[in-house]
């Protein structure tokens, strides 16, 4: 396979840029102009961490819910079918 098979064009690289940005809160509410691809890739690596820290907080308060609660109660049941999901 050639090199220039595999290379992807700017193009692409320009509408995969628009798209992520689409992603993005941040630069959703950005909506006037584009942002450098370079500080896009830096905004997604930290909502990227965001979401991460958003998910170990959520775990972290699930686990001490489920800690305070009587695992034969409704409510545990509740939650027990919410996370098989």
């Amino acid at each position: 396979m050639s090199s220039r098979r595999s290379r992807i064009t700017e193009d692409e690289i320009n509408e995969l840029i628009s798209k992520l940005q689409s992603l993005l809160p941040e630069a959703r509410r950005r909506s006037a102009g584009r942002a450098s691809a370079a500080k896009l890739l830096k905004e997604t690596c930290n909502y990227i961490k965001s979401l991460h820290r958003e998910v170990d907080d959520l775990s972290d308060r699930l686990s001490g819910l489920m800690a305070t609660m009587d695992t034969n109660s409704a409510e545990a049941e509740i939650v027990r079918s919410l996370l098989q999901s």
